[in-house]
């Protein structure tokens, strides 16, 4: 039997909250732990780290994914508004969140997505997990979802093809994976 990876939570998060957030913020074109490929990544990107509202939004959805996934991970994140325009061919390829090449003592071991944009705003810009037991669910689009899984899992959103597809993204760290 194979276990599932990743959880859902339609939310109460205050998008209007987030949405006002990057206005103070630089959004520049987004990046990777291996450069700037944009055939690969083609996104918008500003970071929210230092937001202590924000990240006090994410913490009781991260708590009970670490409960239930069983993955040592702390308050330690990272936090970027992201935007995928279709004007732009914007997406993200298949990829993962821990960078294995760095020297640090830690890693990042639990991802958040936190859907901002309404679905009616935008086509395409599927959000897909790789090895995943089943489906995300219909409401994993919806504005204000909450989607968690581990680090390490392939994933991917798909190109936009009208509109802008608006995502909040956070990392959330711990121990190195061994």
């Amino acid at each position: 039997m194979t276990r599932q990876h990743w959880r859902v939570w339609p939310s109460s998060i205050e998008v209007d909250k987030i949405l006002a957030q990057p206005e103070t913020h630089e959004i520049s074109k987004a990046t990777t732990f291996g450069g700037d490929d944009e055939s690969w990544r083609r996104s918008r990107v500003a970071w929210l780290t230092e937001n202590l509202e924000v990240r006090n939004m994410l913490t009781p959805y991260i708590d009970e994914a670490r409960d239930i996934m069983g993955i040592d991970v702390s308050h330690n994140c990272e936090i970027q508004f992201t935007e995928y325009h279709a004007s732009e061919n914007g997406h993200y390829d298949w990829h993962h969140d821990v960078n294995y090449f760095h020297n640090e003592p830690f890693d990042r071991k639990l991802s958040m997505t936190v859907q901002l944009t309404d679905p009616t705003e935008y086509e395409g810009g599927d959000f897909h997990l790789d090895d995943s037991v089943e489906p995300l669910p219909s409401f994993s689009k919806d504005k204000g979802s909450v989607l968690i899984f581990p680090s390490y899992i392939n994933h991917k959103v798909s190109p936009v093809t009208k509109g802008i597809r608006r995502s909040l993204v956070a990392w959330f760290s711990g121990p190195r994976w061994r």
